[in-house]
């Protein structure tokens, strides 16, 4: 919890002081009672008191309960805020970084994880924040400070006191011995439960398919048991608590007024008599206010192992340094443009041995199409995967424009390139927003949404819990570029049949279009940027032969400046193709046109006729 309160900011770090004096008011109010108290009880016993004394000093016991009050209330609203304000802004940390992440830094992280410490780690965080810091800062200045009023004011009575808080702090130590593990274990196992969970919702389909219900079932009643008998146990011990609290302060109360009686019936004189009676009552307060500290200080016990467990899952995400590091150039050599270029290229995934690639090189130019093929394995996607830097390369270089893509800054790396993935991801929102996304109007005026010490992030907040937010919708010329880029994709066939054209919506992954339409605004996706570099990573397994080539035309037609890097599967998508690179194992094993390998490359021309009549190999 230590290193994660760097985050904190200098406003919330002088409200935490503000709160700070509010509390010590509120414990100088609470401790200034129990001296009225004893006023009006030596005002009731003495004979000959007025009555008007007995209400000045009642009004005075008033006047402090009032401050203690105003005093809580301002602690409760500032430590809310706290609170409220530095979870807001983890989560926007949290989501930012995992945003830099790439596929090997995702690799270590789940993504049922990775939400559970967006949400529910945070969430005990701030719940520590909003109630654990104020017990933390209350107790032992309330203990402290009653233990110096009670101090001298008799040894029989300080003993008892020392004996309850003793029976407490034993109590409270076995508690935690006992509970803290299981507290530890309660985020791992809610991740559990939100994994199996994702997978069961994902693949709800695979799931009703094979009627797997039951099995499924059985499989969340595992983890949902693990996770219900941890936190039964937790609650159970920590439930104890109260009672225990209760019995000590009751027998210590007891405790003392039984002392008290002693010494009052031992008293020789009615004056000490009277004054052994003050001392009691003051004392049976003060010595409460000392078992109170200890009891919020168990309180803070209860939030401090989940809340502390919670902090260092959070930091792992925000000390995980992505791989990839930035470059500085923002531009290739002058004059290339679109050049693609692997030196000698070798590469192995993090925490293997055995590399994935080997010694690889090709060079494709300004406009040229370059194909590749091999077997499922071969590493196809792990090559092209290197250009916009997902990897970066254990041997080699890889080069756009003429320089190492490592020392491009990764925005602008990106900027050149049209990427279009293996498995097409659709976002929820529209249509058109999916087509363009990425390139949005008003995004040089974003406002963070997690500074709303600003008027604009206020305003900017606002906009966004109404709804109103109008950064989402497009330029005519947007929209143009939208229906162009759709029409080179062959997107526009399906589009033009939904309700709402392009303004149709898109539900949250892509659910309701199909896996061919899909690819389809997938490849609109990574046209509508007119980027330098297109890389299309299998797309065009999910389209028809049609499809296929009526987009390969369109492409060819309206993106011919654009480089182009194909990974296929079927050798009708790249027969077309200026180069064609033959992998096997993770080497070139052959590179040239279609014609050239079926003459030269044995392994491209077993692919070819697995796949290819006769006649069309001949064509």
């Amino acid at each position: 919890m230590l290193r994660i309160s760097k985050y904190l900011s200098k406003t919330e770090i002088g409200q935490m002081l503000l709160s700070l004096a509010f509390i010590a008011g509120q414990v100088f109010f609470d401790l200034k009672l129990p001296d009225y108290m004893s006023k009006v009880t030596a005002l009731v016993e003495t004979p000959g008191s007025k009555m008007i004394d007995i209400w000045k000093e009642g009004g005075k016991m008033l006047l402090v309960s009032l401050g203690s009050v105003l005093c809580a209330i301002a602690v409760g609203y500032l430590m809310a805020r706290i609170g409220a304000s530095f979870s807001q802004r983890l989560r926007s940390l949290e989501f930012r970084k995992v945003e830099s992440f790439g596929p090997a830094e995702m690799s270590k992280f789940s993504t049922a994880s990775l939400i559970t410490r967006s949400t529910n780690d945070i969430t005990q965080i701030q719940m520590f924040i909003t109630m654990g810091v104020l017990l933390i800062f209350r107790a032992p200045i309330m203990a402290v400070w009653a233990i110096c009023k009670i101090a001298g004011k008799g040894f029989e009575w300080t003993v008892a006191t020392a004996v309850a808080t003793v029976l407490m702090l034993v109590f409270v130590v076995v508690i935690m011995i006992l509970v803290m593990p299981k507290f530890r274990s309660m985020q791992r196992l809610t991740d559990n439960i939100n994994a199996v969970a994702r997978e069961n919702l994902t693949g709800l389909r695979v799931v009703r398919a094979y009627n797997a219900e039951d099995y499924q079932e059985d499989k969340f009643a595992r983890v949902n048991a693990d996770l219900t008998n941890t936190q039964l146990f937790t609650t159970r011990a920590m439930a104890a608590m109260n009672p225990v609290m209760s019995s000590v302060m009751n027998g210590l109360g007891l405790a003392i007024y039984w002392i008290g009686a002693y010494l009052i019936k031992d008293a020789q004189l009615p004056a000490t008599k009277l004054t052994d009676f003050s001392n009691m009552v003051v004392f049976s307060s003060y010595a409460m206010q000392v078992i109170m500290a200890f009891l919020l200080l168990s309180m803070v016990f209860v939030l401090w192992p989940r809340a502390d467990v919670s902090a260092q899952r959070v930091m792992e995400v925000l000390d995980t340094e992505p791989s990839v590091k930035d470059g500085t150039l923002t531009q290739g050599k002058p004059g290339e443009t679109g050049t693609v270029e692997f030196r000698n290229v070798g590469f192995a995934y993090p925490d293997t041995r055995e590399e994935m690639l080997k010694d690889i090189s090709f060079t494709a130019k300004k406009g040229q199409t370059v194909a590749f093929i091999g077997s499922t394995g071969s590493g196809k996607s792990t090559l092209v995967n290197l250009v916009p830097r997902f990897y970066d390369v254990t041997e080699g270089e890889v080069l756009i424009d003429g320089v190492n893509v490592k020392d491009y800054d990764i925005k602008d790396l990106r900027d050149k390139i049209g990427y279009v993935p293996q498995q097409s991801v659709m976002f929820k929102g529209t249509v058109a927003s999916n087509v363009s996304y990425g390139d949005r109007p008003g995004d040089s005026e974003t406002v963070e949404v997690a500074d709303t010490s600003t008027a604009k992030g206020r305003k900017r907040e606002l906009a966004l819990i109404a709804g109103e937010d109008k950064r989402d919708e497009l330029t005519l010329e947007q929209m143009d570029n939208v229906r162009e880029s759709s029409e080179v994709a062959q997107a526009d066939e399906f589009v033009e049949r939904m309700d709402g054209e392009y303004e149709a919506p898109i539900a949250q992954s892509g659910s309701n279009v199909s896996g061919g339409q899909k690819q389809r605004l997938s490849i609109a996706r990574a046209v509508y940027r007119h980027p330098e570099i297109m890389v299309f990573d299998d797309s065009f397994s999910a389209l028809d032969f049609k499809t296929d080539r009526a987009v390969r035309d369109a492409l060819k037609k309206d993106a011919a400046d654009s480089t182009k890097l194909i990974v296929a599967q079927r050798v009708g998508t790249i027969m077309d193709a200026d180069t064609i690179v033959v992998l096997d194992d993770g080497k070139v094993v052959g590179e040239g046109t279609h014609k050239e390998l079926l003459k030269t490359c044995k392994v491209y021309k077993e692919i070819a006729e697995s796949q290819l009549s006769p006649d069309e190999l001949a064509a």
